[in-house]
């Protein structure tokens, strides 16, 4: 345990506080028990450590982070562990990759049933469902889940400017009052044109250079690692998994075709549409649905796409389709905050009341016209005009 404080205060003391995620005021960390999930690489393990440094490290021996894929958790359990961390005075304890600790969900339920006055926080895979578990963590934790980094928030890392969010209701009744202000500091054409291909994920301040190949190692990460330590599927499943992750990023987004789909894949209507719920739940996916349906394993979804724009530029062997980039990047950022669904008279249907077209700067409103609620989201262009909204505007929204 010793070496687990060293490598504790190692991570807390180096970590970055320039920049942080979205989150960061969101969470009550007040809380006895919060889970915090998201895709592999969008932050989740520094902001628990900016926290614990910016908020806790005023009494280093009180808290505690430790990642679950430790060696020391092969032969010891959270109970013990965190049984020894109380008797020693500790207060917070931090557990990251919570998913590869095999039964985590009735450990974690026990340690918060014995000790009342320890705060615990969790932290693991998107694909993570605290509900699904042998223990019943939902009256107990309060859950929060991350997405990628937002345009608003690349601007703010990589160049340094810092923009207000804006809310749907804002950047489309009025979204000339804010565009002004935007453009005084910067060219966001320019700028949305890197986010598009190297701008989801944080880590691509590390080295853009090799940022499509660590991307690729983080999706094979995710199918060869996280997802049989959530789901306990065997080798022939991942298998699958990728086969089916391949066929789709050729040909996102599409109207699927389940019968033919799963011939495709070598597996039955059933599994895979059990697979597709798992890609989405691991935030390599998005499946749009019509009306309030919602997406299940028994639901076919309306249109597919990869999860965001990013995953097409590393994940493609062919040129990425610029019509396609802009759907998935509009998808992606409304989904955060807002419900959003099929619909046959524009791209995509946000809230039950705005209807959003996707198109270049020369794109008509034939396919809205008549519509009321209803919007242009328009790549290329600075200014709005009518219903006309720049499209990289919606990247403000969290």
């Amino acid at each position: 345990m010793d070496k687990l404080i060293q490598y504790s205060a190692a991570r807390i003391n180096t970590v970055s506080l320039a920049f942080k995620r979205y989150l960061w005021d969101k969470i009550n960390w007040n809380s006895r028990l919060i889970a915090l999930t998201g895709a592999r690489g969008i932050g989740k393990t520094t902001m628990l450590l900016q926290h614990i440094k910016v908020n806790l490290n005023q009494h280093p021996d009180e808290v505690f982070y430790v990642s679950m894929d430790d060696l020391y958790f092969s032969k010891n359990t959270i109970v013990e562990f965190a049984e020894e961390f109380v008797k020693r005075g500790g207060k917070y304890l931090f557990l990251d990759e919570i998913h590869k600790y095999r039964n985590w969900s009735q450990e974690i339920k026990s340690t918060y049933d014995y000790f009342g006055d320890l705060r615990v926080v969790i932290a693991g895979s998107s694909a993570l469902d605290i509900y699904k578990g042998t223990a019943d963590l939902s009256r107990r934790a309060v859950l929060y889940q991350m997405q990628g980094l937002s345009f608003r928030e690349f601007i703010r890392m990589k160049y340094n400017h810092a923009f207000p969010v804006l809310s749907l209701e804002t950047l489309l009744d009025n979204p000339s009052s804010v565009i002004s202000g935007i453009l005084k500091e910067i060219k966001p054409i320019k700028l949305f044109e890197e986010y598009l291909q190297k701008g989801y994920y944080p880590f691509f301040a590390d080295d853009e250079q090799t940022y499509f190949p660590r991307l690729k190692q983080t999706v094979n990460h995710v199918l060869e690692v996280d997802l049989p330590s959530v789901e306990k599927i065997d080798f022939h499943a991942v298998h699958h998994l990728r086969r089916l992750l391949s066929i789709i990023s050729a040909i996102v987004p599409f109207k699927p075709n389940i019968h033919q789909l799963s011939r495709q894949v070598g597996v039955s209507r059933e599994t895979l549409m059990k697979y597709l719920v798992l890609l989405e739940r691991a935030d390599l996916l998005m499946l749009l649905q019509s009306g309030n349906r919602g997406i299940s394993r028994m639901n076919k979804p309306d249109k597919i796409y990869l999860d965001n724009a990013n995953l097409m530029f590393a994940l493609s062997d062919i040129t990425v389709n610029t019509g396609t980039a802009r759907e998935t990047f509009l998808f992606n950022q409304l989904k955060e905050k807002y419900p959003v669904s099929y619909t046959e008279t524009g791209d995509f249907l946000v809230a039950g009341k705005y209807t959003l077209e996707v198109g270049g700067r020369n794109k008509t409103r034939k396919q809205v016209a008549g519509l009321e609620h209803a919007f242009i989201a328009v790549d290329n262009i600075e200014f709005a005009f009518q219903n006309k909204i720049p499209l990289w505007l919606f990247g403000f929204l969290y």
